[in-house]
């Protein structure tokens, strides 16, 4: 696929490295990878162009802000047919930060940050389970994350 798209080494390298480091200048980047910085701006805008580069992001503490319970929620469907349906109603959630379309034991899987438990239980009581097309549902609430990271993309 990254063939089609007209994109090679340079371009996984700009990748990789703001993955790693979104706020480093272009011109700071280019040194890195022996090119000029107006030359990152353009493959950065072609990326973006391309859909590949959707923006950044700012990694924050959300413990340090109040928000002290992040939770993985399985959710069975009644049918698999009634997935959109229901993905748009979790969209309306502003707690519910993700959401996939699995296999396995669940149909979707999703992630949720809140506040407290108390937070949580109301949004399992009160929203989830009134969603037409949600079965049931497991949650697990993270005691810790261990690590997070991005993968690296060039070879």
């Amino acid at each position: 696929m990254v063939n089609n798209l007209n994109i090679d080494k340079l371009d996984l390298q700009i990748i990789s490295e703001m993955m790693q480091n979104a706020e480093i200048s272009y011109a700071d980047l280019g040194k890195k990878l022996f090119v000029s910085g107006g030359t990152i701006h353009v493959r950065m805008k072609k990326l973006q162009e391309l859909g590949i580069v959707k923006g950044t992001k700012l990694h924050v503490d959300l413990k340090m802000i109040g928000y002290d319970v992040i939770a993985f929620i399985g959710i069975y469907l009644e049918k698999s047919s009634m997935y959109d349906a229901v993905a748009r109603d979790l969209r309306k959630i502003p707690e519910m930060v993700r959401l996939n379309y699995t296999t396995g034991s669940y149909s979707m899987f999703a992630e949720i940050i809140c506040k407290d438990i108390t937070q949580l239980r109301r949004i399992l009581h009160d929203e989830l389970q009134k969603i037409k097309g949600i079965e049931r549902t497991e949650t697990l609430i993270s005691l810790e994350e261990s690590f997070s990271r991005t993968i690296n993309v060039v070879e």
